[in-house]
């Protein structure tokens, strides 16, 4: 039998073998299948499993095993972060399932849902997750890998408020991985990312938070160049339930673009605040004095409402990002961005800064490997991005960032592929080691490193 036929006979089997869609190369539905939200690359499976159950998740495991292959997550696709040629694309979006118990104020999450679906179901108990500025963003693989949200500084990370995570391992195990039933790997899951297996749930704590008050304020760059130094400023007296970011991009001038903001380069202030509408509007009222504001979304929101805060595109497109993260900002190093990622600058750039530091500073009550907490700012450019570009923009982006003095970066808001070091440089050297140790453990043939991948201690 030849090498085709075989594999044609695997690729049978496994069809057999489970409840959901199994695709190839050469069958209907395969691209839209392993085309995520990122568009500037996608998977290129042998393979790809549809799946809808954990029997699902653990047969394509096994199948990959089997056969030597690479196995790849994807839901959304918003972090691919290193497409796949060959092996096996376990597609979770069929499995979104999302069960809310409101008494006990937790979740559980399927791998496929989007916080969408949770902050949906949450909403009518009063309740909210610890959500993502984007909605349709996956709520799993956002745990995963730290989470920092609309409350972040009030309630810290995402992936501190998990209280289980259910999990496939490379060997197609299933584990109910908790902190009393698995310490070790409970650690490494929240932070450490997929490597080391593919979640098919996560039961996440909810928080009693109905509404909030936010929105955006937007200012011209140019009328305002000390916009950026004035929200530096304006952090460092709020408290944590204020949460708060800055984006500053060029507007292009055309009729699809609000007519205020047309062929402007733009600041916009995202504030948000879950407390007393009276109190957010006091805190705001800093921010509002700057003039001229060309739009003021600054508001009491529902939180089914939340993504109205960032207002930020759901359609798919191609980018590229780096990040930073800082133990603050120096106000002459913000001075530069918009000369070097203004609408002067080689290519189109983003630039986005969050407010870190509060709740996001402490230890949690049940310790994860989210590292960098000391960071007080994030800090990443963003480009959008055509096949055969990247190199220009990674050097835009490089350059935008170097007068900036970072402690590591943050694998969430990284978005394409990192070198080792940058990797390792997201973790605290001590919680690394432990990483590469439980990746030894757990995945030792690397069979899940199609993400930011971290290798078994030795490799």
């Amino acid at each position: 039998m030849t090498e085709a036929a075989q594999e044609s006979n695997a690729v049978d089997a496994l069809s057999e073998h489970t409840s959901g869609e199994v695709r190839t190369p050469d069958t209907t539905g395969y691209d839209e299948e392993r085309t995520g939200f990122q568009r500037l690359a996608a998977h290129r499976p042998a393979v790809i499993a549809g799946v809808t159950t954990e029997q699902d998740v653990r047969d394509a495991v096994r199948f990959a095993s089997a056969g030597g292959s690479r196995v790849a997550v994807q839901n959304t696709g918003h972090g691919l972060s290193t497409p796949m040629e060959g092996g096996v694309l376990i597609s979770t979006h069929r499995m979104a399932g999302v069960r809310v118990k409101p008494r006990e104020r937790t979740a559980w999450v399927e791998a496929g849902a989007t916080w969408r679906q949770v902050i949906a179901e949450a909403a009518p108990h009063g309740l909210a997750p610890l959500s993502g500025s984007l909605p349709g963003l996956g709520a799993v693989s956002y745990v995963l890998g730290g989470g920092v949200g609309l409350l972040a500084r009030r309630y810290g990370f995402a992936a501190d408020h998990v209280r289980r995570v259910d999990l496939v391992t490379a060997d197609g195990r299933l584990h109910r991985v908790t902190a009393d039933g698995d310490a070790d790997l409970f650690w490494a899951l929240r932070g450490g990312g997929g490597n080391f297996g593919v979640v098919t749930g996560v039961e996440i704590e909810l928080v009693p938070v109905a509404s909030l008050y936010g929105g955006g304020l937007y200012f011209d760059v140019e009328q305002l160049p000390e916009v950026l130094e004035e929200w530096r400023r304006w952090t460092l007296g709020v408290p944590e339930e204020m949460t708060s970011a800055v984006s500053m991009l060029p507007f292009p001038a055309g009729p699809a673009v609000p007519e205020e903001l047309r062929g402007r380069h733009v600041a916009q202030l995202q504030v948000c605040y879950s407390g007393p509408e009276q109190e957010g509007r006091q805190l705001v009222e800093p921010l509002r004095a700057l003039t001229p504001c060309l739009r003021d979304t600054v508001r009491e929101l529902p939180y089914s409402d939340s993504g109205a805060v960032f207002e930020e595109p759901d359609q798919p497109h191609a980018y590229r990002s780096r990040n930073l993260l800082l133990p603050d900002l120096d106000p002459r190093a913000l001075a530069t961005l918009p000369r070097q990622a203004g609408p002067s600058a080689p290519a189109m750039c983003v630039v986005g800064s969050r407010h870190l530091g509060g709740a996001l500073s402490r230890p949690p009550q049940v310790a994860s490997a989210v590292g960098r907490r000391e960071a007080a700012y994030s800090l990443g450019v963003l480009s959008p991005v055509q096949p055969g570009e990247e190199s220009a923009v990674d050097a835009v982006h490089r350059d935008a960032l170097a007068p900036f003095t970072g402690i590591g970066c943050s694998l969430n808001f990284s978005f394409g592929p990192l070198d080792a070091e940058r990797v390792r440089s997201a973790f605290d050297p001590a919680d690394y080691r432990r990483l590469t140790e439980l990746k030894a453990l757990h995945d030792p043939r690397m069979l899940f490193r199609c993400n930011h991948a971290i290798p078994p201690n030795g490799v």
